[in-house]
């Protein structure tokens, strides 16, 4: 099922709505930096608008967020600002799957830029978002280890995937109540799109050269 059939299907349930909204997020964000690098040629929103996504407008108020200090990399204020706001929603909606998932994805993400910025000899502090809401035992250092020995960078995104699907399986089977589940179907479901989408640009950048 592509994202913005299930977003439609989701609509139909406004209880749930806003929640699983924060999850397809992500993949619309990861679009348009994409996009912005010139590296996605038709970028697909299910969240954001085409123009927001493109740039020519601005993301929305919980996207924005004043960062509490300033960015080399001005994206990471916008991801720090989507964490927390997946965190409120997960914790006012009673949603302990999109909890823990923000802990483990944050908590992945730093562990990440920690370690191109030792590689780089820059400072890793720089570089980090919403600490406070990382989960401090996610495994994972063991991750970073196996991204690191990738022999190129599809591989590593291929070994980071490959570990989010994973923690999906091995949390999502303690959850029974309804919006637990879906929230982990609609992780999944951003990861599956996410490899299309890769292999669609591929496929593209292969008919054209």
């Amino acid at each position: 099922m592509a994202l913005q059939a299930f977003h439609g299907l989701v609509a139909q349930a406004p209880a749930a709505l806003a929640l699983i909204e924060a999850v397809l997020l992500e993949q619309d964000l990861l679009s348009r930096e994409a996009a912005l690098a010139g590296e996605l040629e038709r970028p697909e929103p299910v969240v954001l608008t085409a123009e927001q996504v493109s740039g020519t407008e601005p993301l929305p108020e919980c996207l924005t967020g004043e960062s509490p200090r300033p960015r080399r990399i001005a994206a990471d204020a916008t991801w720090e600002a989507y964490y927390r706001y997946s965190r409120r929603l997960a914790t006012a909606g009673r949603c302990e799957f999109v909890r823990r998932w923000v802990g483990f994805e944050v908590a992945l993400r730093n562990a990440l830029a920690s370690a191109r910025a030792r590689a780089l000899d820059l400072d890793p502090d720089e570089y980090l978002v919403a600490e406070e809401i990382a989960d401090a035992d996610a495994p994972v250092a063991e991750i970073v280890s196996s991204w690191s020995a990738a022999a190129d960078p599809l591989s590593a995104l291929r070994v980071l995937d490959g570990r989010r699907w994973a923690w999906i399986d091995e949390h999502s089977r303690y959850f029974s109540f309804a919006l637990d589940e879906l929230a982990g179907y609609a992780r999944k479901l951003v990861l599956v799109c996410r490899w299309y989408v890769l292999a669609r640009e591929q496929a593209r950048a292969a008919q054209v050269s």
